[in-house]
């Protein structure tokens, strides 16, 4: 899997963070696009707060939720 823009969305936890990705897709029939949104717990080291967009890739599961990491802050 590549690695994925998101935002994080809370920063509560002391070394893990939730990430939200939207993800657009077109319906096959009505051809209408579709926002999806999947929210994800990420490990952060980095430090990232809430609002920053980040760079994600996916890793070894770390916790029974956790199976992502942030490579980087964008903005």
């Amino acid at each position: 899997m590549k690695a994925l823009e998101a935002i994080i969305v809370s920063d509560k936890m002391t070394k893990a963070a939730v990430a939200e990705i939207k993800l657009v897709k077109k319906h096959p029939f009505y051809q209408k696009r579709l926002v999806l949104k999947r929210r994800l717990h990420v490990q952060n080291e980095i430090g990232a707060k809430t609002g920053d967009r980040v760079k994600i890739v996916p890793c070894r599961p770390i916790s029974k939720t956790i199976a992502f990491k942030i490579t980087t802050i964008l903005k």
